[in-house]
């Protein structure tokens, strides 16, 4: 059921923009802040429940989950020596609690610190028991602005390396989302784009139009990253995947990658896996209470 307004504005989430999906999303994580005991931010001024109170948002990082957690954003984030050239947006990525970002390192942050744990739950989505895990990565890039790939600055929020039963090198670049809801301006379109589509020879040709425009362009050009990545020789890797993880209550993803699965001729470097799963597959895998509080505060 969808809160009403008044049950809204008494958590401080009364947002007159937000879509039905966004308006469950910012209450939850308003109930999820509340029951922590954590300070409300402000947005303009005006207490925002989905929300922290900077400075003690980044002091804290008390939008992370755990203290493996914590101590992986530490190093991944506050580290310039490893955050030097990744897009990770401040404050934001601290105080809120709606943010994507946040939700990649509470969702897979656990998984760098045990590998074998990564490699069971990675093994359950990509179908393959016998896969290993080698490394974690947030923010990534193979090359921004290379020319090689796409000659932009995309990134995957996730990328995951791995080794198949006969030794060959895969990976999985993983873009999420929460609330989102893609309706975002394209990039300016690159002649290297076309370049890379046509290599890759898994897209319909009527549907590039499509593609490459909002809600699908995003989408498309994390796509085209992994094709140029595995379409290089020097990268070593013999199969790879792009994949989109949400929520199954945000339809608005749930229909954009659906359309998106309609310009594809075939979909073995494309997967869509909902937060839902993901989460079945981490805790079927053995993971502790961390992974049900993921769930408890962004799905329940």
């Amino acid at each position: 059921m969808t809160p009403s307004d008044d049950i809204l504005a008494q958590h401080h989430v009364l947002v007159r923009s937000d879509n039905e999906w966004q308006r469950e999303a910012r209450l939850r994580q308003a109930l999820w802040r509340e029951a922590k005991g954590l300070p409300i931010g402000e947005h303009r001024g005006q207490p925002l429940g989905s929300r922290l109170a900077m400075p003690y948002a980044k002091e804290t990082l008390a939008n992370f989950v755990t203290q493996t957690i914590q101590d992986v954003v530490r190093a991944e984030v506050l580290d310039p020596t490893t955050s030097t050239g990744k897009m990770y947006r401040e404050p934001r990525i601290y105080e809120d609690l709606l943010s994507s970002q946040p939700l990649c390192f509470n969702l897979f942050g656990e998984l760098p610190r045990d590998l074998g744990l990564a490699s069971r739950a990675f093994g359950m989505l990509l179908a393959d028991a016998r896969l290993v895990v080698t490394g974690i990565e947030f923010e990534h890039s193979p090359g921004r602005g290379d020319h090689k790939f796409t000659g932009d600055h995309s990134a995957f929020d996730v990328f995951v390396t791995y080794t198949s039963a006969t030794g060959e090198r895969g990976f999985v670049g993983i873009e999420v989302k929460y609330v989102e809801d893609l309706d975002v301006p394209p990039a300016r379109h690159r002649a290297r784009y076309d370049e890379v589509a046509s290599a890759m020879g898994c897209f319909v040709p009527a549907g590039l139009p499509r593609l490459r425009k909002k809600p699908l362009e995003q989408l498309w050009r994390d796509h085209l990253l992994a094709g140029s990545l595995l379409l290089d020789a020097e990268s070593g890797y013999s199969s790879g995947t792009f994949s989109v993880v949400y929520p199954s209550g945000n339809t608005t993803v749930a229909k954009a990658v659906e359309g998106y699965r309609a310009c594809l001729t075939e979909g073995a470097s494309f997967a869509t896996w909902t937060l839902e799963a993901v989460l079945d597959a981490i805790e079927e895998a053995g993971a502790g209470a961390w992974a049900r509080e993921v769930r408890e505060r962004y799905l329940d």
